[in-house]
């Protein structure tokens, strides 16, 4: 069984759901192989599995531009028929033949393929669901109870799909917004209100499914001794359920994002700007008007699926940093300078919201906004089960905040910096933290220490001696010092660095699975958009990661032993 306490410090992975492979894949990776990926980790002798955010994805497939605050994405469902009591076998294996499913099974994930495959499996499910008996009682009763979201999120969808397209302002006049489209809809033609209301009750259905199948998925993971950590996005979909629904709830004049970074050189528009992610901000005073009643239902949502939920971006909580284009017209802004642009939004530039940190008085706004936030949040998920990715341009009185109320926040060793630019000691972290060498965003250690390593043997003499330092900066981190730093990641280095996050004071210590298993791989590009972010698919099946890193595998163990992490 499962037990939870920082007293007890434990280790884990963070799997981004679609790209693990389980037995019954269908291109992508779902609850059946979570499942599957639970036992393993438990074997491993691994503590938690870290999700990103499981919510229903837009057409970037990006996990964090979600169409629904609540909405689970049905692509991340099983429906083997051993999973899904509706589907029988022999329309399983037709619907499979017919959506040529073994082509789906390739090295990223075919969005669009397995999307409709999957969509044509719960059609099938949808259709034989029972006009009476339990199944039926239960779905109705799950309507009922979870009316207040599901009943305009099911509406949105089903206009979604008759409309073709998640852009709304593409849709009618009168369906851009619930308060409309409602009324709108009891004047349309009787074909076309059947077709909405069979199209709301199918997604309906979907979402009956998904608690039942992610609800059962943490129930097995707690029976294995195994967390399951779940993923809250900063924003939603300008485009999503929730807008729609909801407007007032939110500012949409300006776009959401981050500063400029160092770390992101790799995008000039991010190098240069930052981050526009293009989710709408909040209206705090609105949201404070009931409560935070949007916030607390999508928190109580997380905490029956999740035992640990890590809120993406808390710094954008005390202030967030924003836009004032949308991302579709960065590259008319790319080439300009301040001034320019200036003059091409009627005064206004990136910045942060409601107030930068210029004066005192500006920071202890943004400190008593975070803070009231954290609190409510708290509410719905108790310390310490609430982790803050407080990443990025942190402001100085962010830490502190998260500290005095027991939220845990993240040190990646890399930038937390001692004396002549050494690695802070892993033994003075806080205990409530969570510790990791890189997030989603990041590339894997393999990746940061090739590329050190290419410039240390470069012929440039002041940048090979920061590389070099680097380097062995890593390695002290370790508790390695007796291994050569010129050299190319190999299992040596890498059981060193596993072993040096172990060896922290955090209560989790995490990696990333192409971390643990010495892949090279990213999952995500920040900036990047198109068929190579958010779709690469580890290499193997779950059941086969025995066999093919066994040694690798049996050396980690003795590692979680040794560090009293398992």
């Amino acid at each position: 069984m499962l037990h939870l306490t920082p007293d007890r410090r434990i280790a884990g992975a963070l799997a981004p759901l679609f790209s693990i492979r389980g037995e019954n894949d269908l291109g992508i990776g779902d609850v059946a192989a979570l499942r599957e990926l639970v036992k393993w980790a438990a074997d491993l002798g691994l503590g938690f599995v870290q999700m990103l955010p499981i919510n229903e994805t837009g057409g970037d497939h990006s996990p964090y531009n979600i169409l629904s605050s609540m909405a689970i994405e049905p692509s991340t469902l099983s429906c083997h028929p051993r999973d899904l009591a509706e589907l029988k076998a022999p329309a399983y294996r037709k619907i499979l033949r017919e959506h040529d499913a073994p082509a789906l099974l390739g090295e990223r994930v075919n969005y669009p393929g397995v999307k409709k495959l999957k969509r044509a499996l719960l059609e099938a499910a949808f259709a034989a669901l029972p006009e009476k008996g339990s199944r039926r009682e239960d779905f109705e009763e799950f309507r009922d109870q979870q009316a207040a979201w599901l009943r305009p999120y099911a509406g949105y969808r089903a206009l979604l799909d008759e409309f073709g397209t998640e852009v709304i302002p593409d849709w009618p006049e009168p369906a851009r917004t619930s308060a409309t489209a409602f009324p709108w809809l009891e004047n349309q033609p009787e074909d076309f209100r059947e077709r909405i209301e069979t199209g709301a009750a199918f997604h309906s259905y979907v979402q009956w499914i998904a608690w039942q199948q992610w609800g059962g998925v943490r129930d097995f993971a707690e029976s294995r001794g195994v967390a399951l950590v779940g993923d809250v996005p900063v924003g939603v979909s300008i485009y999503s359920a929730d807008v729609w629904h909801e407007p007032h709830l939110f500012d949409l004049t300006r776009s959401s994002g981050a500063p400029p970074e160092k770390v992101f050189q790799a995008d000039p528009f991010t190098e240069k700007w930052g981050q526009n992610w293009g989710f709408p901000l909040y209206d705090w005073p609105a949201m404070a008007r009931d409560n935070f009643r949007w916030w607390r239902r999508r928190l109580r949502l997380l905490r029956k699926f999740f035992q640990i939920v890590r809120v993406d971006h808390a710094l954008g909580f005390f202030r967030i940093y924003s836009f004032p284009w949308r991302p579709e017209s960065n590259g008319e802004f790319l080439d300009l300078t301040p001034e320019e642009a200036l003059a091409r939004t009627g005064g206004r530039l990136p910045g942060f919201i409601a107030h930068d940190d210029s004066t005192p008085e500006n920071r202890d706004k943004n400190l008593a906004l975070g803070e009231t936030l954290t609190r409510i949040f708290l509410e719905e998920i108790p310390a310490p089960f609430l982790i803050a990715e407080d990443l990025g341009e942190v402001p100085p009185y962010v830490r502190p905040c998260l500290a005095k109320l027991q939220v845990p926040g993240f040190k990646i060793p890399q930038w937390e910096r001692g004396p002549e630019n050494t690695f802070a000691p892993g033994k003075d972290y806080p205990r409530i933290a969570i510790t990791t060498y890189a997030t989603h965003d990041h590339p894997p250690v393999k990746v940061f220490w090739d590329e050190a390593l290419a410039l240390a043997l470069g012929p440039d003499e002041q940048k090979s001696a920061a590389a070099r330092q680097e380097l062995r900066a890593w390695l002290d981190f370790a508790g390695e010092p007796d291994i050569p730093e010129m050299q190319p990641y190999n299992e040596t280095i890498q059981l060193a660095l596993l072993k040096g996050l172990l060896n922290s004071n955090a209560w989790l210590a995490a990696y990333s699975f192409t971390d643990l298993l010495g892949l090279d791989a990213r999952f995500n590009v920040p900036g990047a958009s198109g068929d190579q972010n958010w779709s690469y698919r580890l290499p193997e099946k779950i059941s086969d990661w025995d066999k093919k890193w066994h040694p690798l595998l049996d050396l980690i163990r003795c590692l979680l032993r040794d560090a009293g992490r398992c």
